[in-house]
């Protein structure tokens, strides 16, 4: 079990200076206990978190700069700064990129499970395969989907 430490997570620092790569976008944890885990996001234009479900997980996201184009269960939105998004555990969602801008966010997901984990094993490879990071998500508890039509 671990219990969330009180404290400041400075801006532009991650817990213990951790910075990861995570299919082209760059993923700063931000805090971490076993009820909740957030991390800072920056997007590229062009990048994306392809359609997947946390079956035991509710993730959010708050947009600070850009615009997100998202699927979610099935339909298209859109999201920009200032936009909060919620994702409850059990319903597939794709996050893109589609604009020229890059998107600054924060994600946070509750319980924590076993994702932050999942992103140090992405970060750890040494190509990130789509075949092997579904593979590897998949023992995570995050099953990853074929795209949506369109995407």
């Amino acid at each position: 079990m671990q219990p969330l430490t009180a404290g400041i997570t400075k801006a532009g620092t991650g817990i213990d200076g951790i910075s990861w790569n995570i299919l082209g976008q760059t993923y700063v944890p931000k805090t971490l206990s076993d009820n909740s885990f957030s991390w800072h996001a920056t997007l590229p234009p062009g990048t994306f978190v392809p359609p997947h479900i946390h079956p035991t997980q509710d993730e959010f996201i708050y947009l600070f700069e850009g615009r997100i184009d998202l699927w979610l269960d099935g339909r298209d939105f859109v999201a920009t700064a200032g936009d909060a998004i919620r994702l409850p555990m059990g319903q597939a969602h794709g996050i893109f990129n589609k604009s020229d801008q890059t998107v600054k966010c924060l994600f946070w997901v509750s319980p924590t499970r076993r994702l932050y984990d999942l992103f140090w094993g992405i970060h750890s490879m040494k190509e990130q395969k789509p075949d092997e990071v579904v593979a590897l998500a998949a023992r995570y508890e995050v099953n990853f989907l074929p795209p949506p039509p369109g995407a």
